[in-house]
């Protein structure tokens, strides 16, 4: 048991923790959002535009240099900083839309996620892919619907498009005053505290301008709806569209229900502009009100599931990213933790379930994108990098205690599949280490054949290779040359591999662990080849 100072000391920090994932499509916004926090919350003066522009500015929580030439993320950012009374920990995924492997793990790392729809587009295929992983986890889902300011669909559209495509209630915890050149701001329909208290006053937040390309935080006036000089305030065209649609929403709309929205029933819809600002600061606020503290995690034993609770149990924690070279200087690898219990210190010695021995957590720091900071302390829902000598793999439970596992994070079936070999001989070596770094990191999954003589690289989506190849270029002094193979889809094989007779031409392979991997030429043999073959089962998951 721990003592009750520490007991304290540790509850406290959690109720203040909020960890979250930003999920989106390409370009929904997803970047600028995790931006506009870094702006309110006092981290940075002033906001960067994400653009590959020579001499413009480049996001703060984009750091491979491939991400800032294309103004995309790829890898997953992991920063902590305060925010008025709470402590986030953001974890910015990459929404590219071949970028999915990684941002999969990392929403294991999360007790929330904020998801990015664009007005104009709605709810896009990467999207839907992620918050599957979060139905799959558990994770409840606030949902952000972004550039207001630009022309865009109805919102009672995007809310019933949610509704359809997500299959999960939506609540509109604001509603907009306008949209694209007219939104000049939002509805609270469920002012600060409602969700803990009742009867309070609905507002009117009225937005404006204070800077070019929202690059300072936006001005804010607020008027509750009871004023009755309310309506002076918009044009009578806006007003009577709000009127209409509030009275809509009030007969016909899903109440917030907070219960609903933990258990990830119903997600809050919250409108707004990230870019200029509007509407931001009141989802900040909400978020922090309602988004869950870390929670206790299921873990097997040889005896079966138990619960980690965050205050109660020792020291734990698990490696959800590998990332190699993060420092150009210094040729290293970093494991990324998440802490689920207890209180982590510096150079603190930990049992390694895995290897089976006690290791020392030596430069133990967080992260604002490349820029580390030494770490002295970390409680439950914080994010530790730590120095890993090859000692880590995706995954690994490490704690004080010792005798369980967290839940294995699942692996993703690849789509895409190729052989990649130096242009340059004499590069074998170099080759083979980054291949080999990037394979335990996630960025590529590594595939060897049935005879174990060929040897394939596979990706959830075509960047991926991109990102091994401007890596190995970038990091190991490597070129390369890539060649695709006639391959679209896979899953692994379970049931007797020798018994295993496909209908249809296909490549056997083996996985890291030495699971069967079965590569089809098109998603229609791969169908037939599971009604034809009931004995044996095609997973997409392993």
């Amino acid at each position: 048991m721990l003592d009750l100072a520490l007991s304290n000391e540790i509850k406290n920090a959690v109720a203040k923790r909020r960890t979250f994932a930003i999920i989106s499509h390409p370009d929904a916004g997803k970047t600028t959002l995790t931006e506009k926090l870094l702006l309110y919350s006092g981290m940075i003066q002033t906001a960067g535009m994400v653009r590959g522009r020579k001499g413009g500015k480049v996001a703060v929580s984009d750091w491979m240099g491939m991400e800032q030439e294309r103004g995309i993320s790829i890898t997953a950012s992991a920063m902590q900083f305060p925010y008025k009374d709470a402590i986030i920990n953001v974890l910015d995924t990459p929404g590219h839309q071949d970028f999915s492997e990684d941002t999969y793990r990392t929403l294991t790392a999360a007790d929330c996620a904020i998801m990015v729809i664009d007005a104009a587009k709605g709810v896009e295929t990467q999207t839907r892919k992620l918050f599957e992983v979060c139905r799959l986890r558990g994770i409840p889902v606030m949902t952000f619907i972004n550039k207001m300011d630009l022309p865009g669909r109805e919102p009672l559209d995007l809310m019933h498009e949610v509704e359809e495509v997500l299959g999960i209630h939506s609540s509109a915890v604001n509603w907009p005053v306008g949209s694209g050149r007219e939104f000049v701001g939002v509805v609270d329909r469920l002012p600060s505290g409602a969700s803990t208290k009742e009867g309070r006053t609905k507002e009117l937040l009225l937005f404006t301008k204070t800077s070019v390309g929202g690059a300072a935080k936006a001005a804010v006036e607020r008027i509750p709806l009871s004023d009755p000089g309310v309506k002076s305030h918009v044009s009578e065209g806006l007003w009577g569209k709000l009127h209409h649609d509030l009275e809509l929403l009030e007969v016909a709309g899903n109440p917030y229900d907070h219960g609903e929205f933990l258990k990830g029933k119903v997600t809050p819809v919250f409108f707004a502009s990230a870019l200029t600002n509007f509407g931001v600061e009141p989802f900040f606020d909400a978020f922090v009100e309602m988004a869950p503290p870390p929670s206790a995690r299921p873990a097997d034993t040889p005896n079966g599931e138990i619960t980690i609770d965050p205050v109660e149990t020792p020291f734990s924690a698990y490696v959800f990213k590998l990332q190699a070279n993060m420092n150009p200087k210094h040729r290293d690898s970093t494991a990324f933790l998440r802490v689920c219990s207890g209180r982590f210190e510096k150079d603190l010695v930990v049992k390694h379930h895995r290897l089976g021995r006690e290791l020392r957590l030596s430069r133990p720091h967080t992260m604002l994108a490349a820029d580390r900071s030494t770490l002295d302390v970390a409680y439950p829902g914080d994010i530790v990098g730590v120095i890993n000598p090859g000692v880590f793999a995706i995954g690994d439970t490490i704690s004080l205690s010792g005798g369980f596992n967290f839940k294995p994070l699942p692996s993703f079936q690849p789509e895409i599949f190729a052989r990649v070999r130096p242009k340059d001989v004499a590069k074998r070596k170099s080759f083979d280490k980054g291949v080999e770094q990037m394979t335990a990191e996630g960025t590529v999954q590594m595939l060897k054949s049935w005879d174990e003589l060929d040897f394939y690289v596979a990706a959830v989506g075509r960047l991926q290779f991109d990102v091994l190849q401007y890596r190995l270029k970038a990091e190991y002094g490597v070129d390369t040359e890539l060649e695709l193979l006639p391959y679209v889809a896979s899953a692994w094989l379970i049931g007797d591999p020798a018994a295993f007779d496909p209908p249809v031409s296909v490549l056997r392979t083996k996985d890291k662990q030495n699971r069967p991997v079965i590569l089809f030429k098109t998603a229609w043999d791969k169908d037939y080849t599971a009604r034809k073959c009931p004995n044996h089962r095609l997973a997409d998951m392993a």
